[in-house]
């Protein structure tokens, strides 16, 4: 044990906390030169199941206004869904001026998810590849500020995590019947990730990959290059002063306590009565 009580190897917890709200900081400035400036920003979020892009795609939008900064997870197409260009409902997602957009898996679903179990034909698959880096690249010519992550996590720190969840009250509806497929599939999620790697790590739009086995180490790391590939800078701030209170008038009476419904005093139970405990 180290002397922050941390495990060798992995961040102490108190020098976590601190870069970590440093670094969200520098997210607010972020969003604000965003909004000042009206720029369009979108980070794609991929990796395997329990890799920890939620967790981090939280740590980044925490302190960030949801007016600003929008989280895109898009469901299970729809039969609709499928008859359109495959892009086409991720378009209707892209940030406006003075937007950032995160998108929870991506069009990318098609190089992993669709092409392992056989949701996409070998056509389909085939012109996605081809179609990616020249739809990246329209966004970049608009420009769009368009970044990607791959979180890459070993075999065995996945199915740690999936057995975590397992018995977890409030995360075990992460663990989808598609997740543990996952664990037979991992070859194969390996080369498909591979081949996408192969067709869509280009340098106008390259991958940035992400060592996940250690999520803390993962958020820092991911966020701190996000920030340093983007030119914001401090924009002025609108100064506000809190106005003096206004003394009471004499023509308002606040209506009685009774005639309003409170929800129950849940806390105080949980408290128990003090009096009691005298």
């Amino acid at each position: 044990m180290t002397k922050h009580g941390s495990r060798p190897g992995k961040i102490a917890n108190d020098v976590y906390e601190a870069e970590l709200f440093r670094l969200q900081s520098e997210l607010v400035k972020l969003q604000e030169w965003v909004r000042h400036t009206g720029a369009r920003v979108v980070v794609i979020f991929e990796g395997r199941d329990a890799a920890g892009k939620g967790g981090t795609i939280k740590r980044v939008t925490e302190y960030l206004s949801p007016r600003v900064a929008r989280i895109a997870a898009l469901p299970t197409p729809t039969e609709r869904d499928k008859s359109q260009w495959y892009f086409q409902r991720y378009i209707a997602h892209l940030p406006a001026a003075g937007e950032i957009v995160l998108f929870d898996r991506s069009w990318y679903n098609r190089a992993g998810v669709e092409k392992v179990m056989g949701f996409c034909t070998p056509q389909q698959y085939a012109l996605f590849m081809r179609q990616a880096p020249l739809f990246e690249q329209m966004l970049i010519d608009d420009g769009i500020l368009l970044r990607k992550y791959w979180f890459s996590v070993s075999d065995s720190e996945q199915l740690k995590r999936f057995r975590s969840r397992m018995n977890d009250p409030v995360r075990k509806w992460k663990l989808s019947p598609m997740d543990l497929e996952s664990i037979n599939r991992w070859e194969d999620y390996s080369r498909a990730k591979d081949e996408m790697m192969v067709h869509t790590d280009v340098p106008g739009s390259p991958w940035f990959v992400v060592e996940s086995d250690i999520k803390k180490h993962a958020r820092l790391n991911m966020i701190s290059h996000l920030l340093s590939t983007i030119p914001y800078a401090d924009v002025p701030a609108v100064k506000v002063k809190l106005p003096k209170r206004l003394p009471a008038g004499e023509n308002y009476h606040r209506p009685p306590r009774e005639l309003s419904t409170y929800v129950p005093d849940h806390v105080r139970q949980l408290m128990g009565d003090p009096e009691a405990t005298a």
